[in-house]
């Protein structure tokens, strides 16, 4: 096997002096917005627990006892013995905060798209898909074996412009997008989207990760658009809702049909009792507080207006510096003010807009929000 070990040698000796490689550092979160990193406590703004729900003491009780009554694991296949009576329970809640007939639970956000996508379209069909779209959208586009075209970030005209050229040709197909793009912070225009999708007779698939749970009192990106007509509405549990799974939100009919047809949940061990039981305690905190969500994105317009920025349309914030290099300096610098800001780097992101991408949180303080924009302002 030294070809093998030689090729993994020359891949990783390629990346590191690109300043590209990845390496893992365990790090222990704390409660609020503390993580502890090589010895070092920090305040993390890297994390996607938009709201500290991981570490709600009411989360975490429901977790435990999940896993006292029902077991560590599934065990199988939702449609062999692994479908406990939570998930189904945890489907309808969602569904009802979605404002959809039925849901879907997955193992994962990424299980979901890779799952949803190909059981919709195949060849002979075609997915319009976002430019900056989650790599997950692009590995479920992929999988289908339908001809993948790409649009530009967010362009309506684009995309309206590659239906009436491509759509005819097609016989089924599904536009694809981020309702809030986990890179950049911003929202997909829904509502434009939905109105040339029922032209084109395309089904329209949003991807709420980032949206639910701190978007519209917590229903996500597609209630800021009342009058679109979403019949795709994708989204995972693991970042607001501080638990772990992805679903999909969409008729009693397309519910069904994943339930028999997609691969991802099929042929994986369901969802653990401990992950749903979380997510349903989660929801019940964010329906019984929605004034709770909005405090995530108003961290985030409080640091965007501190720099001068445009208003922040998320808890999302990025601060590009250009090269994978100024994007480390930068994050270490921080890390020695006390601050977690991950660089983040290609091909995560497009090639010269290496960023820190800042992450908001409820638990956040006001002070050290104000601490880290003169920070970052001090690096810009």
């Amino acid at each position: 096997m030294q070809s093998l070990d030689a090729f993994a040698g020359e891949k990783l000796a390629a990346l590191d002096a690109k300043s590209l490689r990845r390496r893992l550092k365990p790090t222990r979160r704390h409660d609020g917005a503390v993580v502890e990193r090589d010895g070092k406590r920090l305040i993390s703004f890297s994390c996607n627990d938009y709201l500290g729900l991981s570490q709600h003491h009411l989360v975490r009780a429901a977790a435990a006892e999940a896993a006292l009554n029902y077991g560590a694991g599934a065990a199988a296949s939702r449609l062999v013995t692994g479908d406990h009576p939570l998930l189904s329970d945890l489907e309808r809640r969602l569904a009802r905060l979605k404002g959809t007939e039925a849901a879907c639970v997955f193992g994962s956000g990424y299980l979901a798209n890779t799952g949803v996508i190909p059981t919709l379209v195949g060849p002979g069909d075609a997915v319009f898909v976002d430019a900056l779209a989650h790599a997950c959208i692009w590995a479920g586009a992929q999988l289908s074996g339908a001809k993948i075209i790409r649009f530009a970030h967010n362009d309506v005209a684009d995309l309206e412009r590659l239906l009436e050229r491509e759509r005819p040709q097609a016989r089924r197909a599904l536009v694809a997008t981020d309702g809030v793009f986990s890179m950049d912070g911003d929202i997909a225009p829904l509502d434009q989207l939905s109105a040339l999708c029922e032209r084109h007779d395309a089904w329209l698939l949003s991807d709420d990760a980032h949206g639910v749970g701190v978007l519209a009192q917590g229903k996500g990106s597609a209630a800021l658009f009342p009058d679109a007509r979403i019949p795709l509405q994708m989204g995972t549990l693991s970042k607001a809702l501080g638990s772990y799974g992805g679903y999909l939100c969409g008729s009693q009919a397309v519910i069904d049909l994943l339930k028999t047809r997609a691969r991802t949940l099929v042929y994986a061990t369901g969802l653990p009792p401990a992950s749903a039981a979380a997510a349903l305690a989660s929801l019940d905190l964010i329906e019984a507080d929605p004034a709770f969500t909005e405090q995530p994105l108003a961290k985030a317009r409080l640091f965007t207006r501190r720099l001068g920025l445009p208003d922040a349309q998320s808890p999302i914030v990025p601060v590009i510096m250009g090269s994978a290099d100024a994007a480390l300096a930068a994050s270490a610098a921080l890390e020695a003010q006390g601050f977690l800001v991950v660089a983040i780097r290609p091909p995560t992101v497009p090639e010269g807009t290496a960023r820190l991408r800042v992450a908001f949180s409820a638990d956040h303080a006001d002070a050290d929000v104000i601490r880290l924009a003169d920070a970052v302002a001090a690096l810009r």
